[in-house]
């Protein structure tokens, strides 16, 4: 049985959800136990890392707020939908990570200056090699998810999670080494504020760039400049093409020639059927001006 896009909408939100939830749960158990090591040990690598897993903890909350916002319908207010409120949460919680990962930054510094070591016992051991195993595990689910849904937040939560398991296993390095080189453990808390900034800098770029606006891809030009032919049988110069995203939602602008004779009621009929078949094809919304291809420009 087909289901329609509204039914394929609600089952994508519902896999993404799920995905939040094992996601926020897991993460909050990792950072609490990374947290406890990281004291028990006078690891600053270990803590920083503990902090790097709560900020995977606050993405899928961003996820969660994002897809439960996502799916109220447009109003008066919005009457593009609010799909936007995501990309806006995100890019304070980048900042904050960013934050995040300086205090951490200096903390290492200041242990490196002082030459202060780190002890690591079973316990350190134990649950750095428990946090690489369950956040690959988040990651590969993670990326399945979004190759079966297309939920771009859903990639970006799983690439959290694998860069949370490469920082554990650089801790784990730090745990075999760290009894015989005492600055092993204040490098390695370098290294772990660099991935946060690095995911900071990763979350702020892409709300950024949604936010401000991005061009139309080449693929979707190429789909949206042969879908006239198909519908109309002729070529209409399809340009001038710009695209307004709003997170589920996307709205299309664009222009396409007509004969100068054409009735306006002629030309209104296939501007519509342009705008339909653009709907059911690739699920944007477009709204196109008509222009007599006799006009100089576009």
């Amino acid at each position: 049985m087909n289901l329609t896009r509204q039914e394929i909408k609600i089952s994508n939100n519902r896999l993404a959800q799920k995905e939040g939830w094992l996601a926020l749960t897991a993460n909050l158990g990792l950072f609490v136990l990374k947290y406890w090591a990281g004291i028990v040990s006078g690891s600053v690598a270990l803590i920083a890392d503990a902090w790097h897993t709560l900020s995977d903890s606050l993405t899928s909350i961003i996820l969660l707020l994002g897809i439960r916002i996502s799916a109220k319908p447009a109003d008066h207010d919005h009457p593009f939908g609010h799909g936007r409120a995501e990309w806006i949460a995100a890019l304070i919680i980048g900042t904050l990570l960013a934050v995040v990962g300086l205090n951490f930054l200096f903390d290492s510094i200041e242990k490196l200056r002082d030459q202060q070591g780190a002890n690591y016992g079973a316990i350190a051991i134990a649950i750095t090699a428990l946090s690489v195993v369950v956040k690959e595990l988040l990651a590969q689910y993670a990326f399945w998810i979004y190759r079966k849904t297309g939920a771009k937040s859903v990639k970006a939560d799983g690439w959290h999670h694998r860069s949370d398991a490469i920082s554990s296993v650089l801790i784990l390095a730090g745990i075999l080494f760290g009894s015989q080189y005492w600055w092993v453990d204040g490098i390695l808390g370098i290294l772990v504020s660099f991935a946060l900034f690095y995911a900071a800098y990763d979350i702020i770029k892409e709300s950024t760039h949604s936010i401000m606006g991005e061009k139309p891809g080449k693929k979707l030009v190429e789909t949206l400049k042969n879908i006239p032919m198909k519908v109309v049988g002729f070529d209409v110069e399809l340009h001038h093409i710009h695209t307004h995203n709003y997170g589920d939602h996307t709205e299309l602008t664009c222009h396409i020639k007509l004969p100068p004779d054409m009735t306006l009621h002629d030309a209104h009929e296939i501007a519509s059927k342009i705008e339909k078949a653009i709907l059911d094809e690739t699920g944007i919304t477009a709204t196109i001006h008509m222009e007599p291809n006799a006009a100089s420009g576009s």
